[in-house]
Formats: structure tokens, sequence, C-alpha cells
């Protein structure tokens, strides 16, 4: 991991060689190499283009290194960084790997204990099967064992406290701290052994943390109580009782590790139920395909071996086995379980499937276009547990407060052992001994550290199964703060399936050939227009030739040269044309008109001769105007921004009720109107959908992609609409909303209970009352602080969103 306070480098080597261009890894733009936002790290250099994708990357370089991008340098690293490896469904031959939930930068390949917390370490490897937990099991057998102990021990201790009770002969009361020792020893031994080891472990390592407290509160108590034991006569008198015993606290001592080690029960069957949620995800999946053969022939065939190409059948009321296309047949799909739609979806040739989702009552033929870890599901699986281990930046205020808790705590203890030697009742040393375990028991900060990751880890999961994906939890938290939602037109307000509607030909030219050159052209773009172009080429029997030349304009169109007319062609938008100083004529009227109906005009030029227009129309989602209606309910402020006409994009504003527009606006300048937004002060949410909204996306606080968009998009968001639909802001909205108030519910828990608590167990209330907290009373509030808080976050499957 990168050092959260490594800055930018200011100056690079000149006698590296540096490339004139490289790659964002955050968003994929091409960046100069004179870029002012760039990072040295691990040996690399890596160029940015914009502060928000560089601050994305020293966030989690793992994420980043060797995806997209590339060192700007072209040198090889000094050394390898090992990568960020996403939960995932378990693949054979697949190193396990091993986290801590509250410091997700540890990790072990094998099981063990947290070197910064000592908390236990948990797959990071989520598998559709939970299998056995070896931590839960030995804890709970330390349990079940200290407990059989510990109980007869306390009887047997309280008994001797209890008038005219006794459960020793008459002259035998000389072994009872004998008979005590003999129950205790293992209990604290073998059942808090390793609670010795991890408080060790931080105290040589540095790491202050719970288990300090623990080790040095239970190995106090049963030190004292065996030198008590075997050697009376080291204390003074004042120390001893009427018989000469020096009283012991072997029964607090077993009863604290009992206590404790009841809290690690409860804390890791809680903590095992936020797994849950992928569980779930990862069981949707088949487990077999049904493949047919280029002669026809069927069989099934484990979902492993399905290969991009492949043809399957679905028959009625079986899963969809990965993502692809219909082929043949017509039927309804239930999709609810991966985009929370409840109502099933119409199948037909050309319709995209969902991997996971069930077919209702037809038959359907399909062809596998994503397979394996590039199907939806499984992207929704990684980027789930990529947000689940991540860090909310409101977690930093508990890691500054547990920083100094620990020592703080000893502190507090230590003063209050002297207080009540020199100030307390006698026997002030007995009093004294009590009280200051009591504050080590009770201040354990466990409950303050897993405030946060619980929370968090619940939301994730409960946003994917609503069709909300957060990347990681800085979203989760700055998505209820943001004010201004950005959103892009083509593909996120509209369908992003355009057809066409209009040719017209200019003076001289034919509609025929307006549209066989402008499909042509679109032959060799990726565009939506283009799809839509060549669809309604095809549908009116119109061919197309070859092109020569075929070059993108950036915001503007494409231009080339058609080989059989042997003529210069460009089809863009009134840019492009004004670039090649080529006049609309009576065409920009009749331009205007179809614009004013909302739909999209390209202009087509031969030989640099206006030669006609073509109008495609890309209908609005059904759900974007509720949609947009709820968002502004909620207080957004809703912008559109779109590289299309003014006119076309006023268009469909009117339609939605959008009133502010930035149209006619190049990819670039998409990221410099988010810029502009931030620095009238406003928190922005930008949601977008293809690749020249991927800058925009990462500038913005919180980059919201569709599903249905492109991947870089996605890559570049922090949070991803499964569906392609906007009421799932609101989703998000609600769900970060909900998590911050229980975060903040778990903050304010943790902070009250230890400021309470530590007064009490310090004995501030027996001068006024009388009343002395036990150390075993402690242990066990400690125990459920941290259970307690744990049960608060996964209330969060709860939320209606």
């Amino acid at each position: 991991m990168s050092d959260p306070n490594q800055t930018p480098m200011q100056a690079s080597d000149p006698a590296q060689p540096v490339a004139s261009t490289s790659i964002d890894p955050v968003c994929g733009m091409t960046v100069k190499a004179d870029t002012k936002h760039f990072l040295e790290h691990e040996g690399e250099r890596f160029l940015f283009c914009s502060a928000g994708c560089l601050a994305k990357f020293q966030g989690d370089p793992g994420r980043f290194k060797g995806e997209r991008g590339s060192p700007a340098s072209g040198m090889l690293p000094t050394h390898e960084a090992k990568p960020v490896t996403p939960a995932m469904p378990a693949t054979p031959g697949a190193k396990a790997e091993w986290t801590c939930p509250m410091h997700p930068e540890i990790v072990r390949d094998a099981p063990g204990s947290c070197p910064i917390c000592g908390m236990a370490l948990e797959p990071r490897t989520i598998t559709l099967e939970a299998g056995p937990n070896l931590e839960l099991d030995q804890m709970t057998r330390r349990l079940w064992v200290s407990a059989a102990v510990t109980v007869p021990l306390v009887i047997f201790a309280m008994s001797r406290h209890v008038a005219g009770f006794h459960l020793l002969p008459e002259g035998a009361a000389g072994w009872a701290n004998w008979i005590e020792l003999v129950l205790a020893t293992p209990v604290v031994l073998w059942g808090g052994w390793t609670f010795f080891v991890r408080g060790f472990d931080s105290l040589r390592t540095r790491n202050l943390n719970m288990f300090t407290l623990i080790a040095i509160g239970v190995g106090v108590s049963w030190v004292y109580s065996l030198i008590a034991t075997v050697l009376p006569g080291l204390f003074p008198p004042a120390f001893r009782a009427m018989d000469g015993t020096v009283g012991v606290y072997y029964e607090a001592a077993a009863a604290i590790v009992t206590l404790v080690l009841l809290g690690q029960v409860l804390e890791l069957r809680a903590r095992s139920q936020t797994g849950e949620a992928i569980r779930l995800l990862l069981g949707l999946a088949p487990k077999t395909a049904r493949k047919v053969g280029p002669d026809g022939s069927e069989s099934d065939v484990p979902l492993e071996s399905v290969a991009v190409g492949d043809v399957l059948r679905v028959r009625p009321g079986e899963k969809v086995p990965v993502d692809g296309n219909v082929t043949e047949g017509t039927s309804s799909v239930d999709e609810s379980m991966m985009t929370g739609e409840p109502v099933p979806i119409a199948k037909a040739k050309g319709d995209a499937l969902i991997g996971a989702t069930i077919n209702g009552t037809g038959t359907l033929l399909m062809k596998a276009e994503r397979v394996g870890s590039e199907t939806l599901l499984s992207r929704i699986v990684k980027m789930v547990s990529e947000a689940q281990r991540s860090r909310a930046p409101i977690q930093n205020l508990a890691d500054k407060v547990a920083g100094v808790f620990v020592p703080v705590v000893i502190g507090i203890a230590a003063l209050t052992f002297v207080l009540w030697a020199f100030l307390g009742p006698e026997p002030s040393l007995a009093y004294a001994f009590v009280n200051a375990v009591a504050v080590l028991i009770i201040a354990c900060p466990c409950a303050l550290g897993l405030a946060t990751p619980m929370s968090i880890m619940v939301a994730s999961g409960k946003g994917a199964t609503a069709g909300v994906l957060f990347r990681n939890a800085g979203a989760i938290e700055t998505m209820r703060d943001v004010n201004t939602l950005v959103i892009d037109k083509t593909g996120t307000l509209t369908a992003g399936k355009p057809e066409l509607t209009d040719v017209i030909a200019a003076a001289g030219f034919s509609e025929s050939d307006v549209l066989r050159w402008a499909a042509s052209l679109e032959q060799g773009s990726e565009h939506p227009l283009a799809a839509a172009i060549l669809a309604g080429a095809k549908k009116r029997n119109v061919t197309t030739v070859s092109v020569e030349g075929f070059a993108s304009i950036t915001g503007k169109g494409i231009t080339g040269r058609l080989d059989i007319d042997g003529k210069d062609a460009a089809l863009g938008n009134d840019r492009l044309l004004a670039d090649q100083k080529i006049d609309f004529g009576p065409l920009a009227t009749e331009a205007e008109r179809l614009r004013g109906e909302g739909r999209t005009v390209m202009f087509l030029a031969v030989d640099r001769r206006l030669a006609g227009l073509v109008g495609v129309a890309d209908p609005i989602k059904e759900t974007s105007a509720e949609a947009i209606k709820s968002l502004r309910e909620d207080g957004l402020s809703i912008v559109m921004l779109t590289g299309d006409s003014r006119t076309t994009a006023e268009a469909v504003a009117r339609r939605l009720g959008i009133t502010d527009v930035m149209a006619e606006v190049l990819p670039d300048q998409k990221l410099e109107a988010v810029r502009k937004l931030q620095g009238q002060g406003r928190i922005v949410a930008m949601a977008g959908d293809g690749i020249n909204d991927a800058p925009a996306l990462a500038q913005s606080e919180v980059g919201i992609a569709m599903g249905t968009g492109a991947d870089i998009a996605m890559e570049s968001a922090a949070i991803t609409l499964v569906k392609g639909d906007l009421r799932g802001i609101l989703r998000a909205r609600r769900l970060s909303t909900a998590t911050m108030r229980n975060i903040r519910q778990n903050l304010f828990f943790a902070f009250v209970y230890n400021a309470l608590g530590v007064p009490i167990a310090a004995g501030i209330l027996y001068p006024f009352f009388g009343i002395l907290l036990s150390p075993m009373i402690a242990a066990a509030a400690m125990s459920f602080s941290s259970v307690s808080v744990i049960a608060n976050a996964l209330r969060l499957r709860n939320v209606k969103l």
C-alpha cells in the first residue's frame, strides 16, 4: 500500500526516459507527459488527467496498477507491488488469503490475528459454502470448557464470603486458595492463551489494542493470586485475613476470560453474517448450462466450460447461465435479483440476457458474450467485496482515538491504583488492585474499532441486492452530502438505443445516396448513433461501400474517402461543417425543426458540399421523469450535460422538467464543467455511461455509472447502477443516509460507553453510593458492547430503499 501522506513529486529524475503520453490508470484517458498531476509510486511514474484521478489512485494503488495504466517512464519497477485481490468465488489452485475487517491492508496467507488490532483474520475469498470457521470453532471450544470450570469456581469463591456457608470441612479453610488455583489455572492459561499471545504481540509491535488491556488485567489478577497462594508471607499484614491467608482473585481472572470468550464467539458469529450478501449473489449462478452443438445436439456442461460464442438453450424456469444475447425465441425474464426491478422483462431476438436471472415460460436460444469473471454477476461480487474491505473517511476519527486510547487507559488504571492505595478505605491496596483491573477490562476499544467497518460491510451487501454497487466506503459516506447531480443525456436519461428517423437530401442528391454514404462512414464507428444509422440502412435495403482513411474527430464527427465513389465525405455536427467552411443552406431550418422534436441531427458533406442530413431519435427512458422528480424532491439540483446540440438537449430537458442544461460540450469540457460546479462550492455527483464521461466521473465527488454502459465508465465511477435506472441514485442516497446514521450511532455508543464505563470502574460512584464495579461485570460489559455494535450494524439489512 502507498503511504497515505505521500504527495506527487514536483520534479522527476531528468535521467529517466519519459514518454510523451501515458494512460491514466484510473479513467483510461491519454495524458500528456507535462501534466501537473503525476505520482512516483514504487519505482513507477503514473500520470493523471485530474486531481480526482490522482486522489483515487493514492487511496488504493493496488486496484489500478497494471489494469489499464502503464508507467510514463517506460522503466521497469524497482519491485512488484502485491495487487489487491477482491473476494471472488474460489477457483481451483487459487491461493487463499486472510485479512482483518478493521485493517484491510493486512493480508496473510494463513489464518491468524491482526498485528494491529489483534482481531481474528477472516478469508478474503468468500465462497458459496461458508465452510468451517476455525477461529469460531476454537473460541467456542475454549468457551464451553472454560465456562464448565468457571461456574463452580465462582460459586466456590463466593461461598467463602457468605456467613455460615462453608463448602470445606472445619480446619481445611487454608486449602481454599489452592483449590481456586487448580480450577482457575486451566481457564486462564488455556482458555485465555490466545489473549495473552495477542497481548504480547501488541506490546512487541507497539500496536496497543484491546488484547493489551485484557492480557494485563487477567495476567496481573492471576499472577497476584498465585503469589498470594504460594508465598503469602511476602504481603504486608493489611493484605491478610484473620486466618493469615491473602485475598485472591482467581474467580475474577477466570470469569473475565470466560466472558471475553463469550463476547468473541458472539462477535465472530455476527461478523460471519456480513458475508451473506455475497453468498446470496454467488448462489444465484447455475452450476451447469445447456450447450447446443453445431449439429444441433444438446448436452449439459459445467458452467466453467462455457466459452464466448457458445450457443446455449435456456428452458422455462431455468437460470440464464452467462451474459449474452437472445438469438432465437421469446420469453420474459425475472431480473429482480440483479437489478431490483420486480417486473419480468420481455426478451426477444437481439435482447441482452444477464447471467443468473430466471427465465419465464418461453424457451430461448442465446449466444454467450461474457463468461467467468467477465459476467455481470462476477463483477458485482468483485465490487461488493472491494467496497466491504475499503475504509470510510469517518473511520479516521475512530483510528485517531484508538491510537492514543490504550496508553491513556493504562495511565488511568495506574492512577486509579495510586489513588485507592493512598486514599481508599482498608484494605486499600486490595481496593486499588480490583478497581485498576476493572478499568483495564472495561475500556477495551474493540467496539470503537468495529463501529465503522461493520456498517460498511452490511451496507455494501444491502446495496448490491438493490442493484446499487458501491466501489468503496468513501462513496457511501459522501453520497448523502451530494447537492448537485450532473447527468449525461445519451444512455443515461435516454435509452441509449437510438433509431434512424429521418433522411433529408440537399438539392442535387438523393436520400438513398445520403443514407448509403452516411452508413458507409459509420461502419468504422462504435458510437450508438452509428449503430442506429447502420440498422436504418439495413432495414431500407441500402448497401454500404468501403471507406479509406477513416478518422474520428472527438466531439464533432467522422471523415473518410468513399472507395467506389471516390469522394471525400464527412458526417457530423455543426462544428464539423464549420471547420470545413461548408454552408448549411436551407437544411439549417430542417435541422432545427428536428432538434426541437428531441432528435439528434448529423450533416453529411461530400467533396466539401452539403449533401443532406440524417436524424436519429433516442427515446427517453420510462423511469427518467419519475427519477428526476424524486431526486429534485430529495434536494438535489439537476444539471444535464451533453455533447448534443442545445436545441435537442433543451427539448429533452423540457420533457423531464430540467431547467439547467449544458449542451454542445466536448469530452474534455465535461471535466471542466464539473470542476466549475465544484468551484462554486457544490458537492457534485456525475452520472454517465460512456467512455467520454469517464474523466468527469473520476473528477466528481461521486461518479455514478450506468451498468448498461461502457466498462471504463464503471471503472471510473464510485457507484454503478446495475439496471442503468436513475431511481437507483435515490436508493443510493437513502442507503448512504441510513449507513452514516448507523455509523454515528455505533460511534456514539462506543464513545459514551467508554466515557461512562472507565470512571465507574475507577470507583467514582463509591464515595456517593458505595458502588464498585467488579472486574467480572466489567468484562461482561466490554464483551457485549462489541456485540451490540455489530447487532446495530446488521439492522441495515432491513432498511427500506
